[in-house]
């Protein structure tokens, strides 16, 4: 399978599973087999998760990308016993680092809750190709990351606006919208993954969906008003 196609929520998944490190190996870059590169987006992938990792507590040291061909197997074992042994140094997932089970744990539900939002913000970057390995510390900065968990967006539909038309609702991937025939449509913040599909989707000449970004969203209207009276 392409590297290209390991995509953050596994990353995440893994260590929220208690893998205590993440190791992924791939083509050597610029010698893709497919001519898809999907190794570039491999590593830009891996350099976004350390910086996240660095920003709820966790050692990025736990995850590492290797580049090799198929018949550099003394180099895999290498790489790959390197890596087993530095884990060991590290410790069990969470401990050395000295955060409690359930607050990583909570920690690491939230980053995959927003992973389609961490994607979409950071989309730019992440279709980067690297050519110098010095520029991979620069990709993703310390208070770029700071700044993407500080400001994370949300959804409202305005219901003076909404016609019901329920594209929104079609087109959420996690069925985070409430809504029905002549019913103004609600989003379901607990639901929602901040995707953006819905925003997106919207017909300009309604504009009904608000994002909203480090504001409080407006408390839901009430159910008894959601009628639409054509």
């Amino acid at each position: 399978m392409c590297t290209g196609r390991v995509d953050l929520e596994f990353v995440i998944q893994a260590f929220l599973n208690g893998a205590d490190g993440v190791f992924i190996g791939g083509c050597r870059l610029n010698e893709c087999n497919y001519t898809t590169e999907g190794n570039y987006d491999a590593l830009n992938m891996v350099l976004l998760c350390k910086r996240i990792m660095e920003h709820i507590g966790l050692n990025p040291e736990r995850l590492r990308i290797e580049f090799m061909s198929s018949g550099e197997g003394n180099l895999f074992a290498e790489v790959v016993n390197g890596f087993s042994n530095k884990i060991g140094e590290i410790g069990p997932l969470g401990e050395s680092e000295g955060i409690g089970h359930d607050e990583l744990k909570s920690e690491l539900e939230r980053i995959v809750k927003l992973v389609p939002y961490i994607k979409v913000e950071k989309k730019d970057k992440l279709e980067t190709h690297l050519r110098d390995p010095e520029e991979y510390d620069k990709l993703f900065s310390r208070e770029e990351i700071d700044q993407l968990f500080s400001e994370v967006v949300s959804y409202y539909i305005d219901p003076d606006k909404c016609t019901a038309c329920q594209i929104c609702a079609r087109k959420c991937p996690v069925q985070a919208i409430v809504g029905g025939k002549n019913l103004v449509h609600i989003i379901d913040q607990e639901k929602c993954i901040k995707c953006e599909e819905c925003f997106k989707s919207c017909p300009s000449r309604f504009d009904a969906i608000r994002k909203i970004i480090s504001e409080p969203v407006p408390p839901q209207i009430l159910e008894e008003k959601r009628l639409i009276v054509r």
